[in-house]
């Protein structure tokens, strides 16, 4: 029972550390996307932060999938 107890927190955490990740991300992107509207060169800066927020989303995804078949598998 800890073990599947155990799992679930760390699921519940890992999609709460998404959320925040694809909050943090948002910002990025409604830049970007002003200066693909606006026909402007957008800031190094922030296509390196939606680079990494995208990145740090893709790894917890792939945590959360490993995390939710180790539970189905339980």
């Amino acid at each position: 029972m800890s073990k599947k107890r155990d799992l679930k927190k760390a699921i519940a955490e890992t999609e709460s550390e998404i959320e925040a990740l694809e909050k943090k991300r948002a910002r990025s992107q409604s830049v970007l996307l002003k200066a693909v509207v606006l026909k402007q060169e957008p800031n190094p800066t922030d296509v390196e932060y939606f680079r990494v927020f995208t990145d740090l989303i893709d790894e917890r995804r792939e945590t959360l999938r490993k995390l939710i078949e180790e539970l189905n598998n339980l």
